[in-house]
């Protein structure tokens, strides 16, 4: 009878996952439908000229908002597809392989079950594993993924939201292969000298593991306001990106937000790079934002762009360019403060000149000392805030 059970367990959890694929293909179903009717009903209505023009410009703009409503759940619909169509390739295991790992946690007095090795769609490892602590030592998720390495065979580092310590319960831990690159970031800042707040927002974050992604956004103006444009800017991208969404769709959802919004002149930029750790690609999109840099020893790329700021048009202008960095190479972005700085002195053609000739190593120290120059440049007189993120590379030494 226990055997039975056993195996009605077994066949429930190779069914489940299918079943969640199919509910996620059916619910995407659904809103693409809904999508199609938002559609037919801007495609089906008229408007006469004879018409009162403050009713035609209302009619106008909820048919924008219908239209634009349509695109967002089209796109909802997209991602809710490819996360049902995501595959992973679990790499079996021998018994006796998992008998010496079991061993081996045993000695330090963990009991395990339920080891995955699993192959992700980059063919990268993914490792899941449960765990509980026997002897009430303190033992630390990081300890355990460097035993797992070990055993395994493959660099692997903890996911960040694995529980910090192993304990008395079962818990899952989530580990993932070891990227190739570290990076190191840094930030130098000044406040309009009018002002108290800056009107410029950042953040440095893991959109992934194995990716470090860095989003400045300068809002319209200075003070109170173009702090809560740029925040709102920042944050959202950042959650969107970190839940899965492409950051297009990401993009065209804030900027709706932004042009939804009753306050007047709600624009801001957008400055987003993101670094594959495993490979060096980077990838850079551009809305409305100031040049950026790729610093190699003496030589300097410039990154630029021609559109306009989020929160103007209905549909946002993007700028996408991808680069490969090597070891040894930095990223610097710049809000427009800093480009308004330099007209007051040499001019904004001198910065690659500067950036080149800068043998300073520590990404905060380059940050502080390209502010420093800007500084000088404007005399003193800080009209516009400035924030200069820089991000360096390199390759881990093998071990």
């Amino acid at each position: 009878m226990k055997n039975r059970e056993a195996d009605d367990r077994d066949e429930f959890e190779s069914i489940l996952p299918e079943y969640g694929r199919r509910k996620l293909l059916t619910c995407a179903e659904s809103i693409r439908e809904l999508a199609e009717s938002f559609q037919e009903t801007r495609e089906n209505r008229e408007i006469l000229p004879e018409e009162n023009r403050n009713d035609f410009l209302c009619q106008r703009r909820l048919f924008e908002n219908k239209n634009l409503m349509a695109e967002h759940l089209q796109e909802m619909a997209q991602i809710m597809t490819d996360v049902a169509q995501e595959t992973k390739s679990c790499r079996p295991l021998s018994v006796r392989r998992v008998k010496q790992i079991a061993h081996a946690m045993k000695e330090v007095g963990v009991q395990m079950k339920n080891l995955y090795l699993i192959e992700n769609e980059e063919g990268k490892s993914e490792v899941t594993i449960c765990l509980r602590n026997e002897k009430r030592n303190t033992l630390s998720a990081e300890e355990m993924g460097d035993l797992l390495s070990v055993l395994l065979n493959i660099r692997l580092v903890c996911t960040g939201d694995n529980p910090f310590f192993v304990t008395e319960e079962w818990k899952t831990f989530y580990y993932v292969e070891e990227a190739g690159y570290h990076v190191l970031t840094g930030v130098a800042t000044a406040v309009k000298e009018t002002e108290k707040v800056s009107g410029d927002n950042y953040s440095f974050f893991e959109m992934k593991p194995g990716n470090q992604t860095a989003i400045l956004s300068d809002g319209m103006g200075s003070g109170e306001k173009a702090c809560q444009d740029s925040t709102l800017v920042v944050e959202l991208m950042q959650k969107f990106l970190e839940a899965g969404f492409p950051a297009e769709t990401a993009i065209s959802m804030i900027n709706s937000a932004l042009v939804c919004r009753e306050e007047s002149a709600n624009m801001s930029t957008l400055d987003l790079c993101s670094i594959d750790l495993y490979g060096g690609e980077c990838r850079f999109i551009k809305v409305g934002s100031a040049c950026s840099y790729i610093k190699r020893g003496q030589l300097v790329e410039r990154i630029s762009s021609g559109n306009l700021p989020m929160g103007i048009f209905q549909k946002p202008d993007v700028d996408m360019v991808c680069r490969e960095l090597e070891d040894g190479d930095y990223v610097i972005l710049f809000s427009d403060g800093v480009t308004d700085a330099l007209s007051q002195g040499m001019g904004e053609e001198i910065l690659p000149e500067v950036i080149g000739s800068c043998q300073l190593s520590n990404p905060g120290e380059i940050a502080g000392s390209l502010l420093n120059f800007c500084i000088h440049q404007c005399k003193g007189r800080i009209r516009d805030d400035m924030t200069i993120l820089v991000i360096g590379i390199w390759k881990k030494e093998e071990e």
